[in-house]
């Protein structure tokens, strides 16, 4: 069994190791072709690296040729959605097609808009804004692919991750709440309630998912549909923060929130932040992710809140 996981960030690193651990050959490639992070008892050495440029369809076809799955785990700038994702998803899309690999795509909950109840799988796409239309268009031309007899293909969503391998720019959490509270730092948020129940995905929980998805049998009902990550229950930015000191033993002063002219004004000047508008509304209020569907199909848990807190901590504090 060949796995090829294209994306070499935290979730294709998570993924890239269980399916080593599962008994896969797996081939972690990216751009740069830079393998595992190093950390004891790994599997690091047995996983083969490959420089790719996602983009290239046919590199991608030939990579994935006689593969048991191919997992889109790539995750192009934040401030060129609009301008990169397009052209990487059909490629993926068509190495599928012209290899008869299995595409499995980490997606996230932004297609999914505003939304006030937990959402499961059954919530409709309704996406409010450019980020969320690219998410839900790959989807939908995904499974129209699927539905045609063309590719097999599934999609595993995520709400905002944190963990080991999450660095500037790519965890909410791990950048705005972790990291400043470990060095007794006041956290400052550029958006948010403080108060409102929000889900966090563990990156490691990822892997165990496409691990069941890359046994189950891609013609069956396992795929041809998304599964959402099994997340630990919503933890409020305040209660993050509070957790974070307790469990690394800190004082830290209470979090705070930037007023809204001051996320804007220093969007004008910090790309980056300018693009967090238009997922302003996913802190704003409740932003619950229900994974209980692949919890029950394929007998997963997430990692517990506190064990993974300290996975994250521990990764920070020698990560400096």
């Amino acid at each position: 069994m060949t796995a090829i996981v294209v994306g070499a960030g935290a979730i294709g690193q998570s993924i890239a190791r269980h399916l080593r651990r599962a008994g896969h050959e797996v081939v972690l490639a990216s751009r740069s072709g830079r393998g595992l992070e190093e950390r004891a008892g790994d599997v690091g050495d047995e996983v083969a690296t490959e420089a790719l440029d996602a983009t290239d369809a046919d590199a991608l076809a030939g990579l994935a040729r006689g593969a048991t799955i191919l997992v889109n785990a790539v995750n192009p700038p934040y401030t060129r959605w609009q301008e990169c994702w397009p052209p990487m998803a059909h490629a993926f899309l068509h190495a599928a097609q012209a290899s008869g690999a299995p595409l499995l795509t980490v997606g996230n909950l932004y297609g999914y808009g505003r939304v006030h109840a937990p959402m499961s799988e059954a919530t409709p796409m309704a996406p409010v804004g450019v980020k969320g239309s690219v998410r839900a268009t790959m989807w939908e031309e995904a499974l129209a692919a699927h539905h045609a007899g063309l590719a097999r293909v599934v999609e595993v969503r995520a709400s905002d991750y944190f963990g080991p391998g999450a660095g500037a720019g790519i965890s909410y959490l791990n950048q705005y709440a972790i990291g400043p509270t470990l060095r007794g730092r006041r956290a400052r948020f550029v958006m948010g309630d403080l108060d409102a129940p929000h889900s966090w995905t563990y990156v490691d929980d990822f892997g165990p998912l496409a691990v069941a998805l890359a046994a189950a049998d891609p013609d069956g009902e396992d795929w041809g549909r998304p599964w959402h990550v099994p997340t630990s229950e919503p933890r409020s930015l305040r209660e993050a923060v509070t957790d974070v000191a307790e469990l690394a033993g800190v004082r830290a002063p209470s979090p705070r929130v930037y007023p809204t002219w001051v996320r804007h004004a220093l969007g004008s000047v910090v790309p980056i932040v300018r693009e967090l508008d238009e997922t302003a509304h996913q802190f704003a209020g409740p932003f619950v992710l229900d994974s209980d569907a692949a919890q029950q199909r394929f007998g997963l848990e997430p990692t517990a809140w506190r064990t993974a807190l300290t996975s994250t901590v521990d990764w920070l504090r020698t990560s400096r």
